[in-house]
Protein backbone atom coordinates (compact mmCIF):
# COMPACT_ATOMS: atom_id res chain seq x y z
CA UNK A 1 0.00 0.00 0.00
CA UNK A 2 1.13 3.16 -1.04
CA UNK A 3 1.19 6.54 1.61
CA UNK A 4 0.59 9.93 0.79
CA UNK A 5 3.86 11.03 1.82
CA UNK A 6 5.63 8.22 -0.59
CA UNK A 7 2.82 9.93 -3.34
CA UNK A 8 4.20 13.45 -2.34
CA UNK A 9 8.02 12.62 -2.69
CA UNK A 10 7.47 10.84 -5.94
CA UNK A 11 5.98 14.30 -7.35
CA UNK A 12 8.29 16.17 -6.12
CA UNK A 13 10.90 13.86 -7.31
CA UNK A 14 9.45 14.05 -10.94
CA UNK A 15 8.46 18.05 -11.00
CA UNK A 16 12.56 18.55 -10.11
CA UNK A 17 13.25 16.76 -12.68
CA UNK A 18 10.79 18.10 -15.52
CA UNK A 19 12.36 20.72 -17.37
CA UNK A 20 10.72 23.60 -18.94
CA UNK A 21 11.69 25.15 -22.73
CA UNK A 22 12.80 28.12 -20.43
CA UNK A 23 15.19 25.36 -18.44
CA UNK A 24 16.47 23.97 -21.98
CA UNK A 25 17.16 27.25 -23.63
CA UNK A 26 19.49 27.73 -20.67
CA UNK A 27 21.14 24.64 -20.65
CA UNK A 28 21.98 24.76 -24.28
CA UNK A 29 23.53 28.53 -23.59
CA UNK A 30 25.49 27.19 -20.79
CA UNK A 31 26.63 24.18 -22.78
CA UNK A 32 27.54 26.21 -25.86
CA UNK A 33 29.33 28.77 -23.54
CA UNK A 34 31.50 25.72 -22.81
CA UNK A 35 31.73 24.24 -25.89
CA UNK A 36 33.30 27.96 -26.88
CA UNK A 37 35.77 27.93 -23.91
CA UNK A 38 37.06 24.72 -24.44
CA UNK A 39 37.73 25.07 -28.11
CA UNK A 40 39.38 28.71 -27.47
CA UNK A 41 40.96 26.84 -24.42
CA UNK A 42 42.58 23.70 -26.60
CA UNK A 43 43.80 26.28 -29.21
CA UNK A 44 45.58 27.96 -26.40
CA UNK A 45 46.84 24.76 -25.56
CA UNK A 46 48.02 23.28 -28.24
CA UNK A 47 49.96 27.02 -29.63
CA UNK A 48 53.72 26.54 -28.91
CA UNK A 49 53.82 27.83 -25.57
CA UNK A 50 58.40 28.59 -26.10
CA UNK A 51 60.87 27.68 -28.52
CA UNK A 52 62.66 25.01 -28.77
CA UNK A 53 66.44 26.73 -27.78
CA UNK A 54 64.10 28.38 -24.80
CA UNK A 55 62.74 25.04 -23.85
CA UNK A 56 66.29 23.27 -23.48
CA UNK A 57 67.48 25.79 -21.17
CA UNK A 58 64.38 25.92 -19.04
CA UNK A 59 64.57 22.93 -16.49
CA UNK A 60 60.73 23.20 -15.58
CA UNK A 61 59.89 22.68 -19.41
CA UNK A 62 59.25 19.04 -18.97
CA UNK A 63 56.68 19.45 -15.99
CA UNK A 64 55.20 22.33 -17.96
CA UNK A 65 54.94 20.57 -21.32
CA UNK A 66 53.41 17.83 -18.88
CA UNK A 67 50.39 20.29 -17.63
CA UNK A 68 49.75 21.18 -20.68
CA UNK A 69 49.20 18.05 -21.93
CA UNK A 70 46.80 16.83 -19.03
CA UNK A 71 44.96 20.16 -18.94
CA UNK A 72 44.15 19.38 -22.94
CA UNK A 73 43.11 16.02 -22.58
CA UNK A 74 41.05 17.02 -19.89
CA UNK A 75 39.57 19.81 -22.11
CA UNK A 76 39.02 17.25 -25.08
CA UNK A 77 37.35 14.95 -22.26
CA UNK A 78 34.78 18.06 -21.35
CA UNK A 79 34.53 19.04 -25.11
CA UNK A 80 33.48 15.71 -26.20
CA UNK A 81 30.66 15.34 -22.94
CA UNK A 82 29.71 18.95 -24.34
CA UNK A 83 28.84 18.37 -27.61
CA UNK A 84 27.29 14.61 -26.72
CA UNK A 85 24.65 16.72 -24.73
CA UNK A 86 24.14 19.10 -27.47
CA UNK A 87 23.61 16.27 -30.07
CA UNK A 88 20.96 14.91 -27.13
CA UNK A 89 19.53 17.97 -27.06
CA UNK A 90 19.04 18.08 -30.66
CA UNK A 91 17.68 14.94 -30.79
CA UNK A 92 15.17 14.63 -28.04
CA UNK A 93 16.93 12.41 -25.79
CA UNK A 94 18.53 15.55 -23.29
CA UNK A 95 18.00 14.86 -19.34
CA UNK A 96 16.90 10.85 -19.09
CA UNK A 97 19.70 9.27 -17.67
CA UNK A 98 21.85 6.84 -19.86
CA UNK A 99 21.34 3.69 -17.45
CA UNK A 100 17.84 3.52 -15.36
CA UNK A 101 16.17 6.30 -18.20
CA UNK A 102 14.53 8.27 -15.32
CA UNK A 103 14.77 11.97 -15.89
CA UNK A 104 18.06 13.96 -14.58
CA UNK A 105 17.31 16.38 -11.94
CA UNK A 106 16.99 20.30 -13.25
CA UNK A 107 19.47 20.85 -9.99
CA UNK A 108 21.96 18.66 -11.45
CA UNK A 109 21.58 19.31 -15.37
CA UNK A 110 22.52 23.21 -13.91
CA UNK A 111 25.26 22.24 -11.92
CA UNK A 112 26.50 19.60 -14.75
CA UNK A 113 25.05 20.32 -17.84
CA UNK A 114 26.56 17.52 -19.89
CA UNK A 115 25.44 15.18 -16.88
CA UNK A 116 24.94 11.98 -18.67
CA UNK A 117 23.53 10.21 -15.59
CA UNK A 118 21.28 10.86 -12.73
CA UNK A 119 23.09 11.68 -9.50
CA UNK A 120 22.13 7.78 -7.88
CA UNK A 121 23.07 6.62 -11.22
CA UNK A 122 26.59 8.27 -10.97
CA UNK A 123 27.43 7.06 -7.78
CA UNK A 124 26.68 3.27 -8.99
CA UNK A 125 28.49 3.95 -12.47
CA UNK A 126 31.76 5.79 -10.65
CA UNK A 127 31.61 7.67 -13.93
CA UNK A 128 31.92 10.72 -12.60
CA UNK A 129 34.77 13.09 -14.97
Amino acid sequence: MVNQQQIIDDRSATDSARLSSEDLAALRANLHEQFLFRREQLQQLSAPAMTRADALLDRQSAARTEVRVKLAASARMVLADVEAALRRMDLGGYGACHLCRRPIDRERLTIVPQARYCARCQQVQGADR
